[in-house]
């Protein structure tokens, strides 16, 4: 299967994940070197070898240079800790790198495809809103959006619901892991793919998963003391972002170590314990793009690691975070270094920071994956103060949402698909 493959079906045959054949090894001189080269050239680098010919160099560049249109900032809270701020996209949230390299990448293989595409993603949050924005209003494509009633943000709902024309919600009567399970119930229903086109923009995908390895690139460039690669926290979920971290490591980017923080959805962490992994019903949470109870990517990074319990134990600690702990970071953090956290990264600095008194010797960068205001409630409790709308999501809140409420059954899905 090529990168062209993969992309387009999203999920292989028999239910299971695209990995690529080999890891490639990243050239030591833009390792050694990094600090002379622009974002786009790095990320270039990164992803040329896992699209082999299935791309033009230039088609390549132009998709890597849209997709890195906007700043990627790593900003100091406190001596030991850094924040790399993800939100600066369009829909102030990490998976717009992603949605926006997918997008494009989609775009171009179907130039010449005369069948209309339907993409087909479930959302905890974020990845609806992303995906959204990158494909909207691209031609030869349709876009069914899955997201649990009543479990998104305000903010979120609307960058869901908004859109129109070829972007279509369905608001599902039950939990991420409900949505993320119909999905894939779609791509194995072998008479539903005869009779449409589909495929995913869930991490799942190649396309959408690949290339959330530029900003822990993006990331060592910022980084000053070369010398001492940095902890890297990831708040967790389905677990695309830190797998795609821990790929970009095993290729050979300097990071001392990875941590998962999750919230109270411990799956991960009870692996790393006893070595079974259980999953289970998914507990809401004020961090809700990590209310997963099945993370779909960890596979992938036990892939990674060759099914080496102790090598990946070594690699990857995992810590989780109390909705009172989450509530109580943001308004310490706040306070003491004027910084305002979402809850997503009030549960990775709160995991980093426990790490971090365990290893004095060391210092570290967590994820900020999704801006302040989305989680407008919690973080206002947290800080006593408002969260002003960034002029990205300004014009949004008085617009009307459209959406359709379905069951949490494959059936009630595969009618609409096929309406």
């Amino acid at each position: 299967m090529n990168f062209r493959e993969a992309t387009i079906k999203g999920q292989a045959p028999d239910k299971g994940l695209y990995f690529p054949e080999f890891i490639p090894a990243i050239e030591r001189e833009l390792i050694d070197h990094i600090g002379e080269y622009s974002g786009e050239e790095i990320a270039f680098r990164v992803i040329r070898p896992y699209v082999g010919e299935a791309i033009s160099e230039d088609e390549i560049r132009r998709i890597v240079n849209e997709t890195l249109s906007f700043p990627i900032p790593l900003k100091q809270v406190n001596d030991r800790i850094y924040s790399l701020e993800l939100f600066h996209g369009p829909t102030l949230a990490f998976k717009d790198i992603g949605a926006r390299f997918m997008s494009r990448c989609l775009g171009y293989f179907l130039r010449d495809e005369n069948r209309k595409v339907t993409v087909l993603v479930a959302t905890s949050g974020d990845t609806g809103g992303a995906v959204a924005n990158g494909f909207y209003d691209v031609a030869g494509v349709d876009v069914v959006i899955l997201f649990p009633s009543g479990k998104v943000s305000p903010v979120q709902e609307k960058q869901l619901t908004t859109p129109g024309k070829n972007i279509h919600v369905l608001e599902v009567n039950g939990s991420f892991d409900d949505c993320q399970q119909m999905v894939k119930q779609a791509f194995a229903d072998t008479s539903l793919s005869q009779q449409i086109f589909l495929t995913s923009a869930n991490s799942i995908n190649v396309a959408r998963w690949l290339p959330q390895q530029f900003y822990y690139f993006l990331a060592y460039k910022q980084w000053a003391d070369k010398s001492n690669p940095p902890v890297v926290c990831v708040p967790s979920g389905n677990f695309g972002n830190i797998c795609a971290g821990i790929l970009a490591k095993q290729s050979g980017l300097p990071i001392d170590h990875f941590i998962a923080a999750c919230n109270v959805n411990d799956i991960v962490s009870d692996y790393l314990q006893t070595g079974v992994l259980k999953p289970k019903p998914a507990t809401p949470t004020l961090s809700n793009a990590m209310d997963v109870g099945n993370p779909s990517n960890f596979v992938r990074i036990l892939e990674i690691f060759h099914h080496d319990f102790p090598e990946l134990k070594n690699q990857l600690s995992s810590h989780c975070i109390s909705d009172e702990e989450t509530m109580k970071t943001i308004t310490e953090v706040f306070r003491q270094f004027q910084y305002t956290l979402d809850p997503h990264g009030a549960v990775a600095y709160r995991a980093l920071d426990a790490y971090l008194k365990q290893h004095p010797s060391k210092r570290g960068i967590f994820l900020e994956t999704a801006h302040p205001v989305k989680f407008p409630e919690a973080v206002e409790k947290a800080t006593g103060m408002p969260v002003t709308l960034p002029e990205a999501v300004r014009g949004l809140m008085n617009q009307p949402g459209q959406s359709q409420k379905i069951n949490a059954d494959y059936s009630s899905l595969r009618d609409y698909l096929l309406r």
